[in-house]
């Protein structure tokens, strides 16, 4: 005998909870539940941003806020004229978590913590009668009924449901995405998308931790071959991909931070294809290039002509890469400015400028990963989230082939799409 709801969200993550609060806070006479497959609800929530939980970001106008996602730029824009930036600012506020802005526009709880999150969603779920079934791990949808009005059966490993509306919520779950392609669903293959570059590279070892300004430039060379999607801007052999400008983190397995994270999601497609081995050309001095920093480094030499080379750090960066820099520019460690020739200054420029790395291979954050992929954007309306080929059956969040750079963008896809689809089913 299954049990019967007006409203189940088959998921319970950051969409999911948001989607279920503003459907039984629309319309209060609803039975809604929440399906969640775990013993624990809201797990990506709880890691984000390292444990403080990037909310959102502060970018308030719809058209600039599209332009950070990869997959999904056209079609959020309607959904974010509808619900945006400053409304999720105003969802958390009104429930007693205030939000601050840091520096870089990133978005946070003032309490610095995940669980300010996770307490007002469980709070208002158990206070709107919202039902959570914990290890409840979907394994079919069926439809029942003609397509006119359909009744949904959905079977869990424990138990089974029946229910009007249906909001998909899962996130990269390839369990779902089976589920949703035997009802006629595309979906997109998934692939990472916010991931770091594995390199071994004796110019970055030994200095993890540090963390620089840089800009990175992914550089491919050109192919011929049809399997590899990509579009060059010119003739030449090599040429740049993409690329973005940002604080770059040395790790122990090669590099990360913010702007490898947004080169990795921008060249999550590509980069797949390439198997994820591809050169990186790295200006540890961003505001310069090759031809600028020669002739300091030459003034350099006449100024500073008796200190050593390694131990006058001439450059802002890091001492520690200045030093790994200069030693891999062919200088001794007791060489000083007066001994150094061009040809070292011109290396030594380039190390710092046009640094080049081979990348073979990539990390993911296993909590907070992130892929490009899911059901295909031309299968939802995305006035309504609601399926084209389901009806009653609603998507919220990173089930959707949507995924963004890193900042609070993910999040804000989440929310948006998920009262989208609220707003939809109380109106019904």
């Amino acid at each position: 005998m299954s049990t019967k709801y007006d409203v189940i969200v088959v998921g319970g993550g950051a969409a999911g909870f948001y989607a279920a609060i503003h459907i039984a806070s629309g319309n209060n006479g609803l039975k809604v539940a929440i399906l969640e497959r775990g013993k624990n609800v809201l797990a990506k929530v709880k890691v984000s941003g390292g444990g403080r939980c990037n909310v959102t970001h502060a970018e308030f106008d719809p058209g600039t806020l599209v332009k950070n996602y990869p997959r999904g730029e056209k079609e959020l824009l309607g959904p974010f004229h509808t619900y945006c930036t400053g409304d999720t600012m105003a969802f958390f506020e009104e429930r007693g978590v205030p939000l601050k802005i840091e520096e870089d526009g990133r978005m946070f709880p003032v309490s610095d913590s995940s669980q300010s999150i996770i307490d007002c969603f469980t709070g208002e779920a158990d206070r709107l009668g919202v039902q959570v079934l914990k290890h409840s791990s979907v394994t079919d949808i069926v439809q029942l009924g003609d397509n006119g009005n359909p009744i949904w059966e959905i079977t869990t490993i424990k138990h089974a449901y029946t229910t009007k509306k249906i909001v998909m919520a899962t996130g990269s779950n390839p369990k779902i995405w089976t589920v949703l392609k035997n009802l006629g669903h595309t979906i997109v293959a998934p692939t990472p998308s916010l991931f770091t570059f594995n390199i071994k590279d004796e110019r970055i070892n030994g200095i993890p931790g540090l963390s620089t300004p840089a800009r990175v430039s992914i550089m491919v060379k050109r192919v011929f071959n049809p399997n590899i999607t990509i579009t060059l801007r010119s003739q030449k052999a090599t040429e740049t991909l993409l690329e973005e400008e940002g604080p770059v983190l040395i790790t122990h397995w090669g590099l990360s931070g913010p702007a490898i994270l947004r080169l990795s999601a921008w060249g999550a497609k590509v980069l797949n294809e390439y198997g994820y081995r591809f050169k990186i050309r790295v200006n540890w001095l961003p505001d310069f290039n090759p031809a600028q920093v020669l002739p300091y480094l030459m003034k350099i030499k006449e100024v500073e002509a008796k200190k050593t080379v390694l131990r006058t750090k001439a450059v802002n960066v890091p001492r520690r890469l200045w030093t790994n820099l200069v030693q891999s520019a062919g200088l001794e460690r007791t060489t000083t400015w007066a001994d150094v020739s061009k040809v070292q200054l011109q290396n030594l420029a380039e190390q710092l400028t046009a640094c080049t790395f081979q990348v073979d291979g990539k990390s993911t954050f296993k909590e907070e990963f992130v892929t490009a992929g899911g059901v295909d954007l031309k299968e939802v309306n995305f006035k309504t989230m609601e399926s084209k080929l389901l009806k009653n059956i609603y998507f919220a969040g990173e089930i959707m082939n949507v995924d963004a750079i890193t900042g609070g963008f993910n999040f804000q896809n989440a929310w948006t799409s998920a009262y989208v689809a609220a707003q939809a089913i109380v109106k019904r």
